[in-house]
């Protein structure tokens, strides 16, 4: 069963970075995600750091740093030279993965550079994950390379998958092509973000992953959706799988159980 709320978004003010794609008009207190977690029989979750925050993680330190860190943990955003001593202090404060959020045409690190390579091996010392939010027919052609980096990778939205029969969708036939599955994981999590009903594209990866390989998150407050969707909403759209265990990926990628 679904134990755990692996994809929200927690600020107790809204202070956007320059430049940033979107700004909520009203905050997303952690009282308010704990209290939809109580109502629904949930345990604990993550908090990852929504993008209009940059690389400023401190409202996501400041939330996990009120909370039983057996049952939370955060996913951060830094740059590609962040200092050992500032993934550091993000570790001790709960940060379990790192996200790249590539949509609406950002660019993928160059893999094979000296910077990215400096970087992914300080996730590797520090066993964090990567986590990507890439629209599908951007991460098909890069998966086999992501997925070959020597870290755990978690994909955000269900891969955001862009046809609607899943035998044909391009990111669904890249994880079907993987040799080795063993690193990948997903996040079924903003049913909304995709235009059409995702079921069957659910129903291809959980044949294609190996167990205990998948995660949910409800994707509260569900920035740029918040007048369409609530959290009983999407939880109520996960009741075709909300029988999947999540404890073991829960433990594997953000240490909580």
């Amino acid at each position: 069963m679904i134990q755990f709320d692996c994809h929200a978004h927690v600020y107790e003010t809204v202070t956007a970075i320059d430049g940033a794609r979107y700004v909520p008009t009203h905050p997303a207190p952690l009282g308010d995600w704990l209290a939809h977690q109580e109502a629904h029989g949930l345990r604990g979750g993550v908090i990852v750091q929504v993008s209009f925050l940059g690389a400023d993680n401190s409202e996501m330190c400041a939330a996990l740093a009120r909370l039983d860190r057996a049952r939370f943990a955060g996913v951060g955003v830094v740059p590609l030279e962040v200092c050992d001593e500032e993934l550091d202090r993000l570790v001790q404060a709960g940060m379990r993965g790192v996200r790249w959020n590539l949509v609406r045409g950002v660019a993928m690190p160059d893999l094979g550079a000296a910077p990215t390579r400096r970087f992914l091996t300080r996730l590797r010392e520090r066993d964090l994950h990567l986590e990507i939010h890439l629209e599908g027919p951007r991460l098909a052609p890069v998966l086999p390379a992501l997925a070959d980096q020597g870290v755990n990778l978690v994909i955000d939205h269900f891969g955001l998958p862009s046809d609607p029969d899943p035998r044909s969708d391009p990111m669904i036939r890249a994880v079907a092509d993987l040799h080795d599955r063993s690193a990948l994981y997903f996040k079924f999590a903003a049913h909304y973000r995709t235009s059409f009903d995702v079921t069957p594209h659910v129903g291809e990866l959980l044949s294609l992953l190996r167990d205990n390989h998948v995660v949910w998150g409800s994707d509260w407050p569900h920035t740029q959706h918040e007048h369409r969707t609530g959290y009983a909403d999407v939880w109520s759209r996960a009741a075709d799988w909300r029988d999947l265990s999540d404890g073991t990926a829960a433990r594997r990628l953000y240490d909580i159980g």
